[in-house]
């Protein structure tokens, strides 16, 4: 080999050397832009991540701080009522403790046309029966008579897991379509009113049984969605109206 043939075989590898480093450049150049992009992804991914984060626990920390803050208006007058306490015993009245009162929740009788004594009879009559478990707080008649049957202090039976932190209110009806008489409607908000003050309920905590098991119960407010968002608006309402705002506890 010549030394002009020398020189242009060693200029040919020093293009090749030349053209292989600059793409090897090319490739660590992409490879920085792509791990920098990666790494750019990967931080602002923990970064909303850590935001949410943040977000959920001021949240979640507001609502409990609202929770804690939230007094509900007291209505002084309570509604006519008559105390017809139900024989001690373990179908109906079981003297079981009541935990804290979180909710009120509202049932019907499913006896069209009978009255609030005659559904605390039936309550009754099952300390001797032993048909089932039943029993409420209250039973509002059809002329908007209430008559109580468990304290509020124990527990009834009536709203299956909810048993021992609510208070239940069965509504009497004259037919089968479980609406309730003005007299009964008219006597349930003012007593429903009356507890959410008593026990410290916000009114969204008031519900149906439907709300607790399925239950079509009480029939026409499970069947008749809007007339059960009135009736919780009028209890808000009646609240808002003739409810003061609660002492406050300096002991």
């Amino acid at each position: 080999m010549t030394s002009e043939e020398r020189r242009r075989r060693e200029a040919c590898l020093a293009r090749r050397r030349k053209r292989k480093r600059k793409r090897i450049l090319q490739m660590v150049r992409k490879g920085v832009i792509s791990c920098g992009a990666v790494l750019v992804v990967v931080l602002v991914i923990i970064h909303i991540s850590q935001s949410a984060q943040a977000s959920e626990n001021i949240s979640e920390q507001s609502v409990d701080e609202m929770a804690e803050d939230f007094k509900q208006k007291v209505i002084l007058e309570a509604p006519d009522y008559q105390v017809e306490l139900l024989t001690p015993n373990e179908y109906s009245r079981p003297q079981i403790a009541m935990d804290e009162v979180r909710g009120i929740v509202i049932h019907y009788t499913a006896n069209p046309g009978t009255t609030a004594e005659q559904n605390r009879s039936y309550f009754e009559s099952l300390k001797d029966s032993h048909e089932t478990k039943a029993s409420s707080h209250f039973v509002v008649g059809i002329d908007g008579e209430i008559v109580q049957c468990i304290p509020s202090s124990e527990i009834s039976y009536a709203s299956n897991d909810r048993n021992n932190d609510t208070i239940s209110i069965e509504c009497c009806h004259l037919n089968k379509d479980g609406k309730f008489t003005q007299e009964t409607y008219d006597s349930l908000v003012h007593l429903t009113a009356w507890l959410c003050g008593k026990f410290d309920v916000p009114v969204e905590n008031v519900i149906r049984h439907y709300d607790v098991t399925g239950k079509e119960c009480p029939l026409y407010y499970v069947e008749h969605e809007d007339a059960w968002k009135q009736f919780k608006k009028d209890v808000q309402d009646y609240l808002d109206t003739y409810g003061v705002e609660p002492e406050e506890d300096l002991s």
